[in-house]
């Protein structure tokens, strides 16, 4: 299984599209490992810079509809290859959360609300997320204030994250 725990990027905006999270014009690319610098190379955001950025970056918490515009895996493998196991939003594009728990990877949802408080206490702040998969908790720490929060996951996304993605899940029950 993978690692869904370590430092905390916050991007505060909503619709972050899959051309931003990987151009297109590296979907020619033939390994996932080729995709990794060019990771929300196209992103434009307010004190945030591609590359530098997302260095020792673990977990992405972000607004509604992560992942919404063209389908592809190419995104969640852009993630994967630079450690980010873990996207937190209120909301996904359906294709993209699906790639995410494909890969063996974890697309929270959490309350808009919820996403708010975490924003306006932690964002800005060197945090870390610890994610304690057994009971479906995230405890957000930054310096020594912390909190935990409950989320939920289907019990066949469970699985495939367990297994480490759609690809080892099927060789083990077909």
């Amino acid at each position: 299984m993978k690692n869904f725990s370590g430092n905390a990027l916050f991007l505060d905006r909503a619709d972050i599209n899959t051309d931003e999270i990987i151009p297109a014009k590296y979907l020619t690319e033939n390994s996932k490992e080729a995709l990794a610098p060019f990771l929300l190379e196209d992103l434009k955001l307010d004190g945030f810079t591609p590359g530098e950025s997302t260095r020792e970056t673990a977990v992405i918490v972000t607004r509604e509809n992560f992942g919404c515009g063209s389908s592809r895996e190419h995104a969640p493998w852009a993630l994967e290859v630079n450690n980010i196991n873990l996207v937190i939003a209120p909301s996904f594009a359906r294709i993209f959360r699906q790639n995410m728990f494909n890969c063996g990877m974890m697309a929270i949802e959490l309350p808009t609300a919820t996403i708010d408080q975490l924003f306006a206490r932690f964002a800005g702040r060197e945090t870390s997320i610890e994610t304690d998969f057994a009971q479906a908790t995230l405890t957000i720490t930054t310096g020594d204030d912390t909190e935990t929060v409950p989320f939920s996951i289907s019990p066949f996304d469970r699985s495939l994250v367990e297994a480490g993605g759609w690809v080892d899940y099927a060789d083990k029950n077909y």
